[in-house]
């Protein structure tokens, strides 16, 4: 099966903020989710339907999707590992996801 990837403007915002090293490694882990390569776990709780790809420190959020025969792999939250879970479950509570 195909795999697409698709990056949301929060992840890409907050890819563009870090430093050169950095980002390369995020970006390296956020391609490597098309070879099902990577420290993948989907989450737990209100959480649930969503994956994380853990890169040193930072995080990924992202969600399977399927389109066509092709499967979509949708990164839309990234953030520190100290604050994304926290930061995503106040947005899922407050209905705002499909803002970002």
């Amino acid at each position: 099966m195909n795999i697409r990837i698709d990056v949301r403007q929060q992840v890409h915002d907050f890819i563009a903020a870090l430093a050169p090293e950095p980002r390369r490694k995020i970006w390296s882990g956020i391609k490597g989710l098309a070879n099902s390569k990577g420290d993948v776990l989907q989450l737990e709780g209100r959480l649930s339907p969503y994956f994380r790809l853990r890169v040193g420190k930072m995080r990924v959020v992202f969600e399977e999707k399927s389109e066509a025969g092709v499967r979509v792999l949708v990164c839309f939250f990234a953030g520190y590992r100290a604050t994304v879970y926290k930061t995503l479950s106040s947005i899922i509570a407050n209905n705002l996801l499909g803002e970002l």
